[in-house]
């Protein structure tokens, strides 16, 4: 039996308003970490996507000086494969003040056709 002196005794512990705003704290916290975690995971693939079609322009452009032909004006298709992935290039040759010098575009873009680098060159007659 509690005697009247223990009934206006503060008690310990927290009430249940105080537990419900800790827990809404925590879930709004966990929440941004999420959405923070999965931006960091888009931006990787991102970061994959580009990284592997500049890859692809490099090697094509690197084609283009090993063959040491002087490219003629026009565009011209190619295909990319790298770490497991499919892209679609094109090559865009367009003439230069210079007519001893061409400027090539390569133009790559994943299996869908959205655009993802473009890299360019001179390259000069041999």
């Amino acid at each position: 039996m509690l005697l009247p002196a223990d009934r206006w005794r503060p008690r310990r512990g927290f009430t249940l308003v105080e537990v419900l705003v800790a827990l809404a704290v925590a879930a709004i916290a966990l929440a941004a970490g999420l959405r923070a975690a999965g931006a960091l995971t888009d931006n990787a693939e991102r970061l994959e996507l580009v990284l592997s079609a500049q890859w692809c322009a490099d090697n094509e452009l690197t084609a283009q000086r090993l063959a040491r032909a002087f490219p003629g004006v026009g565009d011209t298709e190619f295909g990319c494969r790298q770490l497991g992935r499919d892209y679609r290039g094109t090559l865009r040759v367009r003439p230069t003040p210079n007519p001893n010098f061409r400027r090539v575009d390569a133009i790559v873009a994943d299996d869908t056709g959205r655009p993802l680098v473009t890299v360019s060159a001179v390259i000069g007659r041999t």
